[in-house]
């Protein structure tokens, strides 16, 4: 039995982003669907648009705010928001320095953009996609989904536009972070659909499911379930591998909750994937360990990391003022 404290499950798209928008009225305000910075950044400056469903957070919209994303079209629990929601966000921030949408790679997110553009290209809005595709699979062959990873680019891209670089400069940005970033889920518990009650997937008792998404969908590798070390080797050791990191490369290694785990976890979590990357001479220079993208009560977390350089650290520490991610 489904138990939460909620009202209509109708209104829980429109109550939770009300709710937010009034918890941190002084970073954020609600247009609708559409959460945007409560002080908009000068037009001379590149906006960041983000699009996608409820029920992740803090992701999408509670990094709405100085220095991170300016807006956010959320989409019910779970669901893209339609083309004419994202094309409302563009038309918010409609500029001459330009708008960086950032996308997720999942079909219902990747059809409203796709429309949602080809709307704004006919209003005169430009605007320059990155599509992030960073989730480890169980093959080479498949094709990644956008997870957490996309933190990363809305902080670093949200910095440097914050300092005035140009449309051009922060899309090769986010394509070089998308090209230097990976994450890999590893589900152990359930997430039930708040509106339905319905349990997403199947799972054992003594089971754990690697490269499981975001919403149980299934197609991932099924396995016993084992102890934080042996989790947090396994997955940060595919993390090398995909982005083929050697001895000397530094990262900013994040573990973020996916709702139901402990902060205790997070932490065992990330201290044995630390000394794992450390004993192959990796070192984790910056990192973070938090609900970053949850999915209701689902047990598990998603590992990501970035490889940085230099330029990357600087605007990583940049300062940013949101609802749940602030610096400086």
């Amino acid at each position: 039995m489904m138990k939460k404290f909620i009202n209509n499950p109708d209104n829980i798209t429109a109550e939770l982003l009300e709710g937010m928008c009034m918890a941190y009225s002084q970073k954020v305000t609600l247009d609708g669907k559409l959460v945007c910075r409560a002080n908009p950044k000068s037009e001379d400056k590149v906006a960041i648009v983000t699009l996608g469903g409820t029920g992740h957070e803090p992701a999408l919209q509670g990094w709405v705010g100085d220095g991170m994303i300016d807006v956010c079209a959320a989409g019910d629990v779970w669901a893209a928001p339609g083309p004419p929601t994202l094309l409302s966000a563009l038309e918010k921030v409609n500029r001459d320095a330009g708008i960086l949408l950032v996308t997720l790679n999942h079909a219902g997110d990747v059809m409203s953009a796709k429309m949602a553009k080809q709307m704004a290209s006919m209003k005169g809005i430009k605007v320059n996609e990155i599509l992030t595709t960073e989730e480890i699979r169980p093959t080479e062959e498949e094709e990644g989904r956008g997870l957490g990873g996309c933190f990363f680019i809305y902080k670093i891209c949200g910095a440097a536009a914050e300092q005035g670089k140009s449309l051009e400069e922060i899309t090769a940005l986010a394509e070089k972070i998308n090209s230097q970033m990976a994450t890999i889920a590893v589900l152990s518990e359930l997430a039930t659909h708040p509106s339905t009650g319905g349990v997403c997937g199947t799972l054992g008792d003594d089971e754990m499911e690697i490269c499981a998404g975001q919403h149980g969908e299934g197609g991932g590798v099924v396995m016993p379930m084992a102890t934080s070390k042996e989790t947090a080797e396994l997955l940060a050791g595919k993390i090398i591998t995909k982005l083929g990191l050697t001895e000397g490369d530094e990262i900013v290694l994040c573990i973020g909750g996916s709702g139901k785990t402990t902060v205790m976890e997070q932490l065992i979590a990330y201290r044995d994937a630390a000394k794992f990357f450390e004993s192959k001479g990796i070192k984790a220079v910056r990192g973070l360990a938090e609900e970053i993208l949850t999915v209701q009560e689902a047990g598990g977390y998603q590992m990501m990391a970035l490889k940085v350089d230099d330029e990357l650290k600087t605007l990583w520490d940049a300062p940013c003022n949101t609802p749940y991610y602030t610096v400086g």
